[in-house]
């Protein structure tokens, strides 16, 4: 079993892509042309005036960008109660209304580009299974509550077993409804689901959303932009007055470089004094690859998003947060004159050592897609073999403490970061991509939970010479 996105299957596999021919002189560099750099790029050129080149090691899109689930959400991979511990429930709160706020974002760059490729938005569930779940999120909703952040309100069977245990502070966050309301939205007989929480989500090709947005950017601002493909940068020297990349056979000089890659490629960060930037950088990330799959069915279902957490651990990851499977639910024109829906089913990761190379071609998980097939004839009651027509995995960038790293970096003002996708990453990237460009722009922007930490100082190493030699003159 390959390698085989759905959302890859859909771009315009005949468009030409432009390597960089040249020594390149801009103003702003963007590295990671997935949707996070696309993004970036769309709002530099919209509130700056700067000349802006989108750098990208391998194609468009074809990174954790066309090998996603293809999930708009802005909830984070972690629970709000621990961000709002780290940081205090003023800045966690701005932190949750700035990524919310991306959906109107996403919306701009969409009728701004003239698209009218799908993308959908609509009220989705979350499955529960256990009293730990139900507190958990009953508790970050309190806490989000309080900040002035809308929540929907959590839905429990009236006869559910662990009624009695929820504390009194939490009794104006539930209702009780009859246990077919919660088969009903969820769409699953499956009796050990017991409580739901609805939830804005959207359904979205990010890969074809990113070929289209450039073809507009590409077509709106000719002197200003320009994409090179197959081009990967090796080194980042960042000096006092200027930025300079090594794409290989060229160079790039820039006054400004914005990282939107997926954070732990080997590209080596240098300064005059030294690695610390480079050591900082790949020391706060990690790769964790997700395995998704698909398959067809005659188009009969609204589009949905419902996630299911199971009572029982399943074994589906080795990474932190708690394991759930996600199933959507979308149009999907695959075969000519067909009309079907496109059920994608995920769940199952697995970490990357640290700098380890990420293998796109590698074979689809044969255990992966057990957990999926498992998950599926439980909950779905589906007694036939099951054919699954797509099987993809991607690779997605997780920071420490799975919050996106958004800004410049406190100690080298030229360099700025957009990226940790932390396994939610579409409208964060976007959320991301405006904040940076209004930065780079002037803007100035109170402390937020998804600034770059300023690491200790440490005596740096020395810069290699000759090697860099050329780089840091």
């Amino acid at each position: 079993m390959t390698n085989n996105s759905p959302w890859i299957h859909q771009l315009d596999h005949s468009r030409k892509r432009t390597p960089l021919p040249a020594d390149l002189l801009t103003d702003v560099a963007v590295i990671g042309a997935g949707i996070a750099g696309v993004s970036t790029a769309f709002s530099l050129l919209k509130h700056t005036d700067r000349k802006v080149a989108l750098i990208e090691g391998y194609k468009l899109a074809h990174g954790a960008t066309g090998h996603n689930a293809g999930q708009m959400v802005t909830y984070f991979e972690r629970p709000f109660v621990e961000i709002v511990n780290e940081f205090g429930l003023e800045m966690a709160a701005q932190g949750q209304k700035d990524v919310d706020g991306a959906w109107e974002l996403a919306q701009e760059m969409y009728t701004e580009a003239g698209l009218d490729i799908p993308m959908m938005r609509f009220e989705s569930y979350s499955g529960f299974s256990t009293l730990a779940q139900v507190l958990e999120h009953l508790e970050d909703d309190r806490l989000r509550r309080a900040g002035g952040i809308r929540t929907g309100t959590l839905e429990i069977w009236e006869e559910a077993p662990f009624l009695y245990e929820i504390p009194e502070k939490y009794r104006k966050l539930f209702v009780l409804v009859p246990r077919e309301e919660i088969a009903l939205k969820l769409e699953t007989l499956d009796p050990q689901y017991v409580a739901l929480l609805p939830e804005q989500r959207g359904v979205m090709n990010s890969a074809l959303f990113c070929q289209e947005v450039v073809r507009f950017l590409s077509e709106k601002y000719p002197d200003r932009f320009a994409l090179y493909e197959e081009t990967p940068i090796g080194k980042v020297a960042v000096h006092a007055e200027k930025v300079l990349l090594d794409a290989g056979l060229h160079t790039i000089e820039c006054g400004k470089v914005v990282l939107c890659t997926n954070g732990f490629e080997n590209i080596e960060i240098f300064t005059s004094s030294g690695l610390e930037v480079n050591s900082r950088f790949h020391h706060s990330l990690h790769g964790v690859v997700g395995y998704m799959t698909g398959y067809l069915e005659p188009k009969a279902g609204v589009p949905a998003a419902i996630h299911y957490y199971p009572a029982v651990d399943p074994g589906l990851t080795d990474t932190p947060g708690a394991p759930y499977f996600y199933v959507t639910r979308r149009p999907y024109e695959y075969q000519e004159g067909g009309n079907h829906n496109l059920i994608s089913i995920g769940g199952p990761d697995v970490g990357l050592e640290s700098r380890a190379h990420y293998d796109r071609d590698r074979q689809f998980s044969e255990k992966a897609k057990k957990k999926i097939e498992d998950f599926v004839r439980q909950v779905y009651d589906k007694k036939e073999n099951l054919e699954f027509l797509f099987t993809w995995h991607g690779v997605m960038g997780y920071t420490k403490n799975m919050l996106r790293m958004v800004g410049p970096d406190p100690s080298f003002g030229r360099l700025y970061y957009n990226l940790g996708c932390n396994g939610v990453g579409l409208l964060p990237s976007i959320f991301g991509g405006d904040k940076v460009a209004r930065q780079i722009a002037g803007e100035e922007f109170a402390p937020s939970i998804f600034d770059i930490p300023k690491a200790p100082r440490t005596r740096a190493e020395s810069l290699p010479a000759p090697a860099l030699s050329s780089l840091l003159q």
